[in-house]
């Protein structure tokens, strides 16, 4: 402990380092909003105040926070990811601006109108600064760029050349890879020989835990080159969930499996699963009112069903469904998932479960906590001591809280598991989901549901 706090001299562990172009991208958004700002001001009030100055410098620090805290300028996204990530950074920000004016100066100096214009207005200017940066980058990336050189095989090392070389906000780019050294004096000569010949500037060790030894016997090599050496470690048959570095005591921690629902994460998710749920459960009032009715009077029985189901943790909840079954003694031996033609199925219980209505009812469950908008669906408790034995990591799923739908159900991975393979499948797309949460892959799962409300595969 005390060499390595020696070693690191007192400094952080995780160091972010930006890049000139990332700094100067930044500073233009700042001018195109402060100059946006300005111009408003002018035509809508023809001077500008203290108020206005005050309002300018506080958006701004708000900015340099909001958009350092999601990555803006560093992490590479698709142009939707990218374009919500900058929205939420830039209203975030915009209503730090506000809140804070109105505390200190104790009145509303800007109108609503003005607000609505320049937000809309400087967001607009940002996505096009970040496009233009975008397409400016890449165009530049080969030219622009240091050679690299990954050590490592297999597809590991192949997935990480073309995570580099595809990502125009960082500054190395691969040139060659080079399976792996077993530390002959031949061996390592050529090698150096080839970073002299491809100009190689930066090295990633991409290669497993088991292997660590050659790592040290090669970088002391290394140690007499003026190279930027990574080692970016492949846990080969791990199954990773949400996996993490950090930073413990100035210790570096890597973690390998964690629930992504921690601080402010959960709280985002906690806010906006019960702001979805009260609305859909007011526009949705009339159809589940009409739908208890229909089940009260053509099934004798309760409206509802409910069954214990695996939640968050592994903890054991009940479900809220409409009841689409005939009242019947589950079984012996297990749950029977219900099949195509099922005569245990009624009539009105086939139209709510091929158009996904039972589902409805599960608003409650999120609304209690047990459940969230979007996430692995819940599975019978049965149905985990079953698959967990056959399914590698299947429990793994249970690290994000379940949903009412998932990634797996928009790839049409729902119904009947009749094969270990589709529910393999299934299993395979919540790892996933866990392993790339964010608030905005839960708004495009939630637009992709309402094309898949009348699957086949659901009865």
């Amino acid at each position: 402990m005390e060499d390595l706090e020696s070693a690191l001299g007192g400094r952080p562990l995780l160091q972010r380092r930006n890049t000139l172009s990332n700094v100067f991208q930044s500073l233009v958004d700042a001018f195109l909003v402060l100059a946006f700002f300005v111009l408003l001001i002018v035509l809508s009030v023809g001077s500008i105040s203290t108020h206005h100055v005050i309002f300018g410098l506080i958006l701004i620090g708000a900015m340099a926070i909001c958009y350092d805290f999601l990555g803006i300028y560093r992490k590479n996204k698709s142009l939707f990811g990218k374009a919500f990530d900058l929205l939420l950074a830039w209203f975030s920000s915009l209503m730090v601006g506000v809140v804070a004016l109105y505390f200190i100066l104790s009145s509303q100096y800007l109108s609503g109108s003005f607000l609505a214009v320049f937000s809309v207005g400087g967001y607009l200017l940002q996505f096009f600064s970040y496009i233009l940066f975008f397409l400016y980058k890449k165009s530049k990336s080969k030219k622009s760029k240091v050679s690299a050189l990954i050590i490592g095989g297999g597809d590991f090392a192949q997935n990480l050349k073309v995570k580099i070389n595809s990502n125009p906000w960082v500054r190395e780019y691969v040139v060659c890879t080079v399976e792996g050294l077993s530390g002959g004096e031949s061996d390592i000569d050529d090698f150096f020989d080839l970073i002299d010949r491809k100009s190689i500037k930066s090295i990633f060790f991409a290669v497993s835990m088991r292997q660590a030894s050659e790592i040290q016997l090669i970088y002391d090599e290394l140690m007499n080159r003026n190279l930027d050496v990574h080692w970016v470690p492949n846990f080969e048959s791990l199954k990773l969930i949400n996996p993490s570095v950090k930073e413990l005591s100035g210790m570096p921690i890597m973690t390998l499996s964690e629930t992504p629902l921690l601080g402010t994460h959960y709280l985002k998710k906690a806010i906006i699963d019960r702001f979805l749920a009260v609305n859909a459960l007011l526009v949705f009032t009339p159809l589940i009112l009409t739908t208890a009715i229909a089940i009260k009077l053509t099934s004798p029985g309760p409206i509802f069903f409910r069954q214990p189901r695996t939640g968050w943790d592994g903890k054991v909840f009940l479900i809220w469904k409409f009841r689409s079954m005939k009242v019947h003694e589950p079984e012996e031996g297990g749950i029977k998932q219900a099949t195509k033609d099922d005569d245990r199925v009624t009539s009105v219980g086939r139209f709510i479960r091929k158009t996904s209505i039972d589902e409805l009812p599960q608003l409650f469950n999120v609304l209690e906590g047990n459940m969230s908008m979007v996430g692995p669906r819940p599975h019978a408790v049965q149905h985990n001591t079953l698959y967990s034995n056959q399914i590698k990591a299947y429990l793994c799923r249970h690290r994000i809280k379940p949903g009412i739908t998932g990634l797996a159900q928009v790839r049409g991975y729902r119904g009947e598991t009749e094969q270990l393979e589709q529910m393999s499948k299934r299993v395979e797309s919540d790892l996933e989901y866990i392993n790339n949460w964010s608030v905005s892959l839960d708004i495009a799962i939630l637009f992709r549901t309402a094309f898949t409300l009348l699957s086949k595969q659901a009865y």
